[in-house]
This record gives C-alpha cells, structure tokens and sequence, in this order.
C-alpha cells in the first residue's frame, strides 16, 4: 500500500501503526505521531490499522534552548 509519511508517498507492508514505525526505523518510545491529523497515542499503536492513502506524521522530540 501506498501512504504519506511526513509528506513523502512511501510504500508500506506494514499493517498497523506500530509495524510502519518498526519497519521505517523509528524509536518507537520516543516519537509521537498522527495518522490523517488525529493524535495516536503510544498504547493505540498496535491496534490502529492503516489504509492505502493515510496520511502519518512521526514527530521526534528536539533538544535546545
């Protein structure tokens, strides 16, 4: 299936949220993330499925000052 992650169309086996983060080399713990605009918090990862065109942002915390 094909996705937007972070604007960019990526091609994905993944089934769930948990599985692209996995899959596309994310810090799981330490990410958050939106799928289609709505916050998906930690715990729900597992559990939400995704869908040929979902839009997925992946935020990494910044340090600085």
């Amino acid at each position: 299936m094909r996705i937007d992650l972070n604007g960019e169309i990526v091609r994905t086996q993944a089934l769930t949220l948990a599985d692209l983060l996995i899959e596309q080399g994310f810090e799981a713990p330490c990410v958050a993330t939106a799928l289609n605009g709505d916050f998906i918090a930690r715990s729900m990862r597992d559990a939400t499925r995704l869908d040929d065109g979902m839009k997925v942002e992946v935020l990494s915390p910044m340090q600085g000052g």
